[in-house]
C-alpha cells in the first residue's frame, strides 16, 4: 500500500512496483487515506511519505507509528525528501523489525529501493545511510554527553525546582560546590552568561530535550 500525495511519484511507484510483481492494493495521497486503507486491505507492507496533506509536517509518520501500534507486525517503509532526525527516532524506537527509513532519492536506484523493500516486507531493516550518519552524529554531539554524573545529579534538581541550598543539602554538599557544578553545566550546555536570569531554565529545557 502507498501513501504519497505527489500525484507523479505516487503513480510512479505504483508502476514500479507493479513491473517487479509487486501488487499494490490501494495508493492514497493523505494519512486519513492511509488510516482506512489499511484497515479495509490489511496489506503487508506500507510506503508512505512522511509529509502529506493538510499541513505537510508529520501526518505520515504519525499515521506510520498508529499503525505500527495498532498492528505491531504491519511492516512500513517510510519515504521522506530529508532526514527527519525526530521522527526517524520516534519510529525506530517502535520496533526492530519490519521497519525502514529511506531518502526518496534511493528510488532512483530502482534494485536498491526493491531490494530494501523486499528485505522490509520480510521483517528486516531499511535504513538510508544518511539517517544512519545523522543519528550517529546527533547522539555524539548531544551536549548532555558533556556533563558529568554529578552535574547530571544536579541539573535533574534543578529540574525539580530545587534552590541552590535544596541541591546542596540533597547531594550532601556545600552550597560552594553546587554553584560551581551549575557552571559547568552552562558551560558545557553552550548556555551564554549574558542570559544570566534565563540559564536555568533553559539548562532544563535541554535535560527535558524539550
Amino acid at each position: 500500500m502507498l501513501a504519497e500525495d505527489s500525484v507523479l511519484l505516487r503513480e510512479g511507484l505504483v508502476r514500479l512496483l507493479g513491473s517487479a510483481g509487486i501488487e499494490v492494493v490501494a495508493a492514497v495521497s493523505d494519512a486519513e487515506g492511509l488510516l482506512r486503507a489499511v484497515d479495509e486491505h490489511v496489506p503487508d507492507l506500507v510506503v508512505t511519505d512522511v509529509r502529506m496533506p493538510p499541513s505537510h509536517t508529520d501526518e505520515g509518520l504519525r499515521a506510520a507509528l498508529v499503525l505500527r501500534r495498532q498492528r505491531p507486525t504491519l511492516a512500513i517503509l517510510v519515504l521522506s525528501q530529508y532526514v527527519e532526525e525526530r521522527y526517524a527516532t520516534q519510529l525506530l524506537s517502535t520496533a526492530t523489525s519490519g521497519v525502514g527509513y529511506l531518502l526518496k532519492d534511493r528510488v532512483a536506484d530502482v534494485e536498491e529501493f526493491l531490494d530494501a523493500l523486499r528485505r522490509v516486507a520480510a521483517g528486516g531493516t531499511a535504513l538510508d545511510p544518511e539517517v544512519v550518519a545523522q543519528l550517529l552524529l546527533r547522539r555524539h554531539s548531544d551536549p548532555l554527553d558533556r556533563l558529568t554524573r554529578r552535574e547530571h545529579e544536579v541539573l535533574s534538581l534543578i529540574a525539580e525546582g530545587r534552590s541552590n541550598t535544596g541541591i546542596a543539602e540533597a547531594l550532601v554538599v556545600s552550597e560552594s560546590a553546587v554553584g560551581k557544578h551549575i557552571n559547568n553545566i552552562f558551560t558545557k550546555l553552550d548556555l551564554s552568561g549574558a542570559d544570566k536570569d534565563h540559564r536555568r531554565v533553559l539548562a532544563v529545557l535541554r535535560f527535558l530535550k524539550v
